[in-house]
């Protein structure tokens, strides 16, 4: 197994790319390192003018157990990491080549944020997704700006106040995934997909991806640097020192009083 964090591998069909999370010991949660090196790969293989589609995926027993605790604990931490994730997610999004996630095992927090910046999303059985931030004492303010474009409100506040867990069937039905199949066949759907994109052509697909991101109020960019100005200004820093150490030390968190 490579000690790389991201691995960029060829599939067998032509211009289309694996971007493989591979820190399978943490679940692939995501450190700043992780989220930089996911970056560099999506800005990488989108610079490739024979590109079409790259495929996310995760090595190990989950997808994305999302952004690395032990990181968001220390000192000026969950700023610099909620700012890299802002980058990748905005990579994502702008890409000229179509994103998709094949994803397994559990996609929580930033990782579910990546499902939901993808342009399609085909998930195993054993997929669980959740969006539990606020059980942290944090808020999800990237991830509700990308899923309030894909999801209903109602589905959007359901996922993000309640911060429960939804299996492959619930998210299946809520939007947040495209196709639910066999795990034996997850990557030879997500192949079958790009096949069919591959199919088209690349300027119109690019286009059409751009006007996509850019149909709603404000733009996939301008929606995300919103968000992290929220993520930023609105963060309770009492409460989420709490939730995160709580998490840490496996134990309930202890809340306060609100704040005015």
């Amino acid at each position: 197994m490579s000690n790389q964090l991201v691995l960029i591998e060829p599939s067998e069909i032509p211009g289309v790319t694996f971007i493989t999370m591979n820190r399978p010991e943490k679940r692939n949660a995501m450190s700043f390192a992780l989220i930089e090196a996911l970056r560099e790969a999506t800005e990488k293989v989108s610079s490739e003018r024979a590109g079409r589609v790259m495929i996310f995926r995760g090595n190990g027993p989950s997808f994305c157990a999302g952004l690395d605790l032990n990181e968001v604990a220390g000192e000026g931490s969950a700023e610099k990491l909620a700012a890299a994730l802002s980058k990748f997610y905005a990579a994502v999004c702008t890409s000229p080549l179509v994103a998709i996630s094949a994803a397994h095992g559990g996609a929580m927090g930033g990782g579910a944020g990546l499902i939901a910046a993808s342009d399609i999303a085909v998930a195993a059985p054993d997929l669980k997704i959740g969006f539990p931030e606020v059980k942290r004492g944090l808020v999800a303010a990237l991830l509700t700006a990308l899923v309030r474009r894909t999801l209903g409100d109602r589905y959007v506040r359901e996922l993000v106040l309640l911060g429960q867990i939804v299996d492959s069937d619930r998210a299946l039905q809520l939007g947040l995934v495209n196709r639910v199949v066999p795990s034996d066949q997850l990557m030879t759907e997500a192949l079958s997909i790009a096949r069919i994109v591959c199919s088209g052509a690349p300027g119109a697909i690019a286009r059409s991806k751009r006007q996509l991101n850019n149909l709603g109020p404000r733009s996939i960019e301008e929606e995300l640097k919103l968000a992290l100005d929220f993520h930023l200004n609105a963060k309770i820093a009492s409460e989420a020192q709490e939730g995160v150490r709580a998490y840490l030390e496996k134990r309930e968190p202890k809340w306060g009083m609100r704040p005015e």
